[in-house]
């Protein structure tokens, strides 16, 4: 993009802003706000002063703004404007957008329901242990291929968590290989979710409780280390097979929810992928995503 092209691109976002904020101002009416119905109005929806009452600030500022006129804005100011105009989120991260040319941030929130395409999706990898993880690092769903490698359906629901079982349950530190190195670089990963998560207690009581039970996990949490998402190469303990060395990604399932898919494939030289293919495929296990000590906070 070159510098010329900037302003015009700017000005068309600025006129998507004031037709945005128009049409949801119009879409409005007095008494789903609380305010007296009156007589009859020359436009539908709210007055602009109405909504400028509202959301804090005077009636030429906030003409300016719904003008698209290059003012600056807050955060605080968007979201009493996204309050006011009742935006679903969707409309609300398109505010931000238009208006700060970046999205706003998206409040922590622990969930455990998954689309059931999702769920399909993980069946069709019969051979890729896959699951999914919430910002708790809650195991809220996984394919059969998972739980032959990481045993989640031998866990009672409330501890189908991916930091305790490491952290707590003797099996997963068998399962990875150099589980001293493993487990504190995952560790930190989990770092950033911990501070996306700012205010929701459960988060913060699996920290709580984790440190009472777990010399390993309070000596490095307290260090505050912080990785990126994890990526490469990790080998695993096969029970039958021995080591197998896994590529390993985590995909954005549902940004807005913190959902994320997590997949394993054997690496493409291991030697033993095609004995673990028949091995994770030899027996069928159902899966599982009763996680009855969570609470579902989707609206």
């Amino acid at each position: 993009m070159t510098d010329a092209s900037i302003p015009h691109r700017l000005d068309r976002t600025r006129a998507d802003l004031s037709e945005f904020l128009r049409l949801r101002r119009e879409r409005l009416r007095p008494t789903d706000l609380g305010l007296p119905a009156g007589g009859r109005r020359r436009t539908p929806g709210l007055r602009r002063e109405e909504v400028a009452a509202l959301a804090g600030v005077g009636l030429a500022w906030y003409t300016w703004f719904e003008q698209g006129r290059n003012i600056s804005v807050s955060a605080t100011f968007l979201e009493n404007l996204a309050r006011v105009l009742k935006l679903d989120p969707a409309e609300r991260r398109h505010l931000y957008l238009l208006a700060h040319q970046r999205p706003p941030a998206e409040p922590g929130r622990t969930v455990c329901t998954v689309p059931p395409q999702v769920r399909r999706l993980m069946d069709d990898l019969p051979a890729r242990p896959a699951y999914i993880l919430n910002l708790r690092w809650d195991v809220v769903v996984w394919n059969a291929a998972a739980d032959h490698v990481f045993g989640f359906s031998a866990q009672a629901p409330g501890r189908r968590n991916l930091l305790w079982m490491l952290f707590v349950a003797p099996a997963m530190r068998q399962v990875f290989v150099d589980w001293q190195a493993q487990a504190p670089a995952m560790l930190s990963t989990f770092r950033r979710d911990f501070a996306s998560a700012a205010g929701v207690p459960d988060i913060a009581e699996l920290v709580d409780e984790l440190e009472g039970v777990s010399p390993d996990f309070k000596a490095w949490w307290r260090e505050h280390d912080v990785h990126g998402t994890c990526l490469g190469v990790r080998k695993l303990h096969i029970e039958p097979l021995g080591e197998v060395a896994f590529e390993h990604a985590t995909l954005s399932v549902d940004e807005s929810r913190h959902l994320r898919l997590v997949v394993y494939a054997p690496a493409p030289d291991e030697p033993r992928a095609e004995d673990f293919a028949r091995w994770v495929q030899g027996r069928t296990t159902p899966m599982d995503c009763s996680l009855t000590t969570l609470t579902d906070n989707v609206n």
